[in-house]
């Protein structure tokens, strides 16, 4: 007779995502024995391995019903092997949640509560629901500083640290987002680089714009580094642009803005603790972040600026960090690439020179580097510019970025998708309104950052003037169903830019 505590394991191929999902038929002995229910949470044990799933019943005969399935997350996490025995029991109760319920009804987060959280998350615990409770606390401007200091610490404290020697200046940069074509990173990286300081930089994916520093760089290099390699290739280079994620240096993170992505929510504390855990675990001591104001950017006022700004200095002084901001303009998208491997594209062109190099994405990334150069003291306060812009001109920085690709997997070439459709202009006039959130919106639709080919090209800028039928942007898209959509989503958005009639 068959053990009744037992199932035996199969691996179903679904994606889904990070979350792990075990599958159960609705007649299955074990899953009708312990009285399991459709979205309950299960501890799955094989061997001396165990995990907890989130369960969904299967009717019908998918598989037998002295199997159970696992989605690929669940099946990778547990290291299971095809046929191996497995028990299955109800998942101990979460008790951290009680901090999340608190705080959705007004009561203050804790440390003690930070703690059991963060932990909690990072241990796997929480299943997209109760993240997804998690997040909605935390929306917006509802967490204060002590809160966010306490969040930040217990980021650090769950993830890897990395340690470069004592009196060493580690610097690094972010960007808050929310500026399409924004991809600085991979230029400041190579300048500062280049004159001998050390810049290990961790880069999420994107949440809910079309490209993050870590998409972008895997059309031309590998990011998955991994700790120790991370640490090999900053030895050898100076620096490294690598996913934060395969590094584990603040493991919480990526599972929490993996849920912000799919509610397309962002905290303002939350994304203070991302930032300046990641920037801790990595050893960093000066960090500047880069913040851009605009009326369709993610921060849209000075005032709301300031308050970021401040969040960030202070949560980065109560962790040991120097932390200087700078608040740019985010009026419109940077380069003319919007999209993964367009915005790698527009990244080599200003780092090899080229004539038709976006100016705005050089100038911006210039003033970047030469803050960055000062603060690590490379050079004299004033003279960062004149160093950056050097380093930038005379293709040492175009080396040094190549050097680091190498040493990270190889420098390869991005892809180009495989359908586009150019939109044109129905009327002569001045290019008034560029809307950053609509632009990235229909960027995203046209299938970035999943498809690292899709996208926007960008053809104009705020205040050019257009004639009826000229080039206002090129859709790209890697699949024709996914261009189409992002056409209707056009057609149905003209609030995506404004002309106006030139004032002679």
């Amino acid at each position: 007779m068959m053990d009744k505590h037992f199932l035996y394991l199969t691996r179903l191929g679904i994606d889904t995502h990070q979350e792990p999902v075990v599958y159960m038929r609705e007649d299955c002995h074990v899953c009708r024995s312990e009285g399991f229910n459709a979205q309950g949470r299960v501890q799955i044990c094989a061997g001396d391995r165990s995990i907890i799933a989130t369960l969904d019943i299967v009717k019908g005969d998918l598989f037998s019903h002295q199997k159970a399935g696992l989605s690929e997350a669940a099946w990778l996490l547990l290291k299971a092997n095809e046929g191996e025995k497995a028990t299955f029991r109800h998942a101990p109760p979460v008790d951290s949640m009680s901090h999340v319920r608190g705080k959705l009804y007004g009561k203050p987060l804790s440390e003690h509560g930070a703690k059991e959280i963060i932990r909690d998350i990072s241990d796997g615990r929480y299943s997209d629901i109760q993240l997804s409770a998690y997040v909605t606390a935390c929306a917006a401007s509802n967490l204060n500083l002590e809160e966010t200091i306490h969040i930040t610490r217990a980021m650090v404290d769950v993830g890897r640290h990395i340690k470069w020697g004592a009196d060493r200046i580690i610097v690094d940069k972010h960007c808050v987002g929310g500026l399409p074509g924004n991809r600085t990173t991979p230029i400041v990286v190579a300048i500062v680089a280049a004159n001998g300081l050390t810049m290990p930089k961790t880069s999420s994916r994107a949440i809910t714009s079309p490209a993050g520093t870590a998409d972008t760089m895997e059309t031309l290099t590998e990011v998955n580094l991994g700790f120790d390699r991370m640490r090999e290739v900053v030895d050898q280079q100076g620096g490294c642009l690598a996913w934060g994620g395969s590094v584990a240096l603040s493991p919480s993170d990526d599972i929490i803005i993996r849920v912000e992505r799919a509610l397309d929510l962002d905290s303002e504390g939350q994304l203070v603790a991302s930032v300046i855990s990641k920037k801790v675990a990595a050893g960093s001591t000066h960090v500047l972040i880069d913040i851009p104001v605009g009326p369709t950017a993610k921060v849209r006022s000075t005032e709301l600026a300031e308050r970021l700004a401040m969040q960030l200095t202070s949560t980065g002084a109560a962790l040991g960090l120097s932390v200087r901001t700078i608040l740019t303009d985010g009026t419109q998208p940077v380069g003319f690439g919007i999209g993964p491997a367009l915005e790698a594209y527009d990244l080599l062109a200003v780092l090899q020179n080229k004539p038709g190099a976006s100016p705005e994405l050089r100038q911006r990334a210039l003033v970047l580097a030469a803050v960055l150069l000062e603060m690590g003291q490379a050079c004299g306060v004033g003279e960062g510019m004149a160093m950056a812009s050097k380093t930038l001109d005379s293709g040492v920085a175009w080396s040094k970025f190549q050097a680091i690709c190498e040493a990270q997997g190889g420098l390869k070439v991005p892809p180009v998708a495989a359908h586009k459709q150019t939109l044109v202009a129905h009327k002569r006039g001045v290019v008034a309104m560029l809307n950053n959130r609509v632009i990235s919106r229909l960027a995203s639709l046209a299938g970035a950052p999943n498809a690292p080919a899709a996208g926007i090209s960008m053809h104009v800028r705020l205040g050019d003037v257009v004639e009826a039928g000229q080039a206002l942007m090129t859709l790209h898209a890697e699949a024709l169903g996914e261009l189409e959509y992002a056409l209707d989503f056009y057609h149905a958005h003209p609030q995506i830019l404004h002309i106006e009639e030139e004032v002679v």
